[in-house]
């Protein structure tokens, strides 16, 4: 449990007023429950003649602490009394069953109010985990899900998420409400003979063992069956992803045993996790009657031999409140192995929540608005690991308004040294600067509000073409909608769709062509109106038409802007201020096409085979 509130505590830190009332009800409840549970006594020792003792009122302001209890049962024995002397035996058990009902109301309506409380909490709390992942997601650097899968990181953000609802705060219940319960029940069981509660007490050990042992390894196999079923969904990702190759392969039933492996194995986990906690409840049912067993044995025997501190009826009333005090125990136990269950999930989603993003931002970052200068690499080494490096000492300046390419086989670190500008990755030597500041200097937002991004890969959303231009952008207009697109050469094929600009693209703008998602990331790009651009290839998966219209749209872009565009097609960037050509993380070669042709070294070797 200590684990439980150290992860789950801050959780509920929003939601205090509702605990405090749940709390505050569900005390009421119980302390009703056992004043309902008194009115055996009275009918017990007066209606049915067993205690024909005769009680006088004791005035209240006779009682003190040392006398409290004998005071409140004198004088409830004497109201008691009173109501047996004034109606007829069947006239008083109507009217006591009438207080017992009432009592009864207002427990069940306490009740209610403590349970009605918590699904605040409860639902809450679940939209509170989801919301913090996936805010997460899109705080944590690239790099953390280049070494994660992407179906395990659905698979916590989704399934595990849900175990969390069904195992945890379904248990919220039970949590809150059975320790209350439970610390009253007892309470008023020492009040009624210490003795025989503290005989009780020494029993309960042994039901906390046997329920313990049970639960002992319910978390680690909990943990077992998320893996697998992580393993499942990562692998359906996969096959969404790659269905077109899966089928051309002809692979469909390699891919099916692959899942129904994983599948088998994650059904042959939860099946043992399922056992163990089903078996929760019996076990405890077991045990508990055991204890009630030796409690009546024990209390049996003191009364037979004489030496009992209670009588009967007080014994009778002692067993009712200890048989109540069971249920909670075992809810608790209950709840205990759900709570297990269910924290090995948020172990599962802490790893997301726990990770760290090495691109830091200073307590007081430079705001910079625009581009004066240029961009400078100063001696840049990068790598994701410490054993490779991907960049040695990059040296490299972009003045304002200049189109910089570069060029290289792949592999040579031309799209990480673009990513490095936005601060998508953090260098480990040397240091960029935008004129003259250090980016790690800047503030983050802003840094990347200087830049657009053209990939070759067009990412776009299942969305209207509306707000795939106006992704970046708030308030656009509709006006200003149109015009980037017209400048990207969007416009008209748009406006041939059955319901324009409000037209949905599908999932990766899948209802569009590649040229077509190209041009739509264009009028992104050129909506956005950035001083620096980056082009990453993004013209080589497309057809010579396509390209050609691209093409157009790029270079309307990149007119009085700074680019830097990634190219293997060395055709589209003849006209560059500046070629640079890296290999194996080296800038070998800079100048202008020409320059470069001239010197005949590793980019005339490009131009030529290209040629072929």
């Amino acid at each position: 449990m200590r684990e439980f509130f150290k992860i789950m505590g801050p959780y509920f830190f929003p939601y205090k007023g509702y605990v405090v009332c749940t709390l505050f009800l569900n005390i009421l409840a119980a302390i009703l429950n056992v004043f309902s549970f008194t009115l055996l006594l009275p009918i017990l020792n007066i209606l049915f003649k067993i205690d024909q003792k005769h009680y006088d009122f004791i005035p209240w302001d006779q009682c003190s602490w040392n006398n409290l209890k004998d005071v409140l049962i004198n004088n409830g024995y004497y109201f008691s009394q009173s109501v047996c002397d004034a109606f007829t035996p069947s006239t008083a058990l109507l009217l006591f069953g009438g207080i017992l009902a009432f009592l009864t109301l207002l427990k069940t309506s306490a009740y209610f109010g403590g349970s009605a409380t918590l699904m605040p909490i409860k639902t809450g709390i679940v939209r509170d985990i989801r919301a913090n992942i996936y805010k997460k997601i899109l705080n944590l650097p690239l790099s953390f899900f280049t070494e994660e899968r992407k179906g395990d990181i659905l698979a916590r953000v989704s399934t595990d998420v849900n175990e969390v609802d069904a195992s945890i705060t379904s248990s919220l219940d039970m949590v809150i409400k059975n320790p209350i319960f439970i610390i009253i029940y007892v309470g008023t069981m020492f009040a009624v003979s210490w003795e025989l509660t503290l005989f009780t007490l020494l029993v309960v050990p042994f039901l906390a063992g046997g329920i313990g042992r049970i639960g002992k390894k319910l978390k680690s196999k909990s943990l077992y069956a998320q893996s697998k079923w992580s393993d499942g969904l990562s692998q359906i990702e996969e096959t969404l992803g790659g269905l077109r190759i899966i089928k051309a392969f002809v692979a469909e039933k390699k891919m099916e045993d692959r899942f129904v492996a994983v599948n088998n194995e994650y059904r042959r986990a939860s099946m043992r996790v399922a056992i163990r906690q089903s078996s929760a409840h019996p076990v405890s049912e077991f045990l508990g009657t055991c204890m009630i067993v030796i409690v009546l044995w024990f209390g049996g025997y003191l009364i037979f031999s004489g030496n009992s501190p209670i009588d009967a009826s007080i014994f009778i009333y002692f067993l009712v409140i200890l048989y109540t005090t069971l249920q909670p125990i075992k809810d608790l136990s209950k709840a205990g192995y759900s709570i297990q269950k269910g924290m090995a999930s948020m172990e599962r989603i802490n790893k997301i929540m726990s990770a760290q993003n090495p691109i830091k931002e200073n307590d007081n970052p430079v705001i910079f608005p625009h581009l004066n200068s240029q961009i400078e690499f100063r001696h840049v080494s990068f790598s994701y690991s410490e054993t490779k490096h991907i960049l040695h000492d990059i040296n490299l300046t972009i003045p304002k308004g200049k189109t910089v390419a570069l060029v290289g086989q792949s592999g040579s670190g031309k799209s990480t040294l673009v990513d490095l500008i936005p601060r998508f990755h953090d260098i480990q030597e040397g240091e960029i600067l935008i004129d003259g500041i250090n980016i790690k200097d800047m503030s983050i937002l802003s840094l990347r509000s200087l830049i657009g991004n053209v990939n070759q890969e067009a990412i776009l959303f299942n969305d209207t073409i509306f707000n795939n231009i106006a992704f970046g952008v708030s308030n656009a207009t509709m006006e200003q909608v149109t015009e980037a697109a017209r400048i990207a050469n969007a416009h008209d094929f748009i406006l041939e769709m059955e319901n324009g600009y409000q037209t949905c693209i599908g999932d990766r703008g899948c209802r569009l062509s590649g040229g077509q998602r190209q041009r739509i990331s264009i009028a992104r790009a050129i909506l956005k109106n950035p001083p620096i651009l980056i082009l990453d290839e993004a013209t080589s998966a497309l057809d010579t038409e396509s390209e050609r219209l691209v093409q157009d749209a790029l270079e309307k872009l990149m007119k009085s802007r700074t680019t830097i565009a990634i190219a293997h097609r060395l055709s589209t960037i003849k006209n560059a201020d500046e070629i640079n050509v890296l290999h194996e993380g080296r800038i070998i070669e800079t100048g202008t096409h020409e320059q470069l042709i001239a010197l005949g070294g590793y980019y005339k070797r490009l131009h030529d085979m290209q040629q072929l």
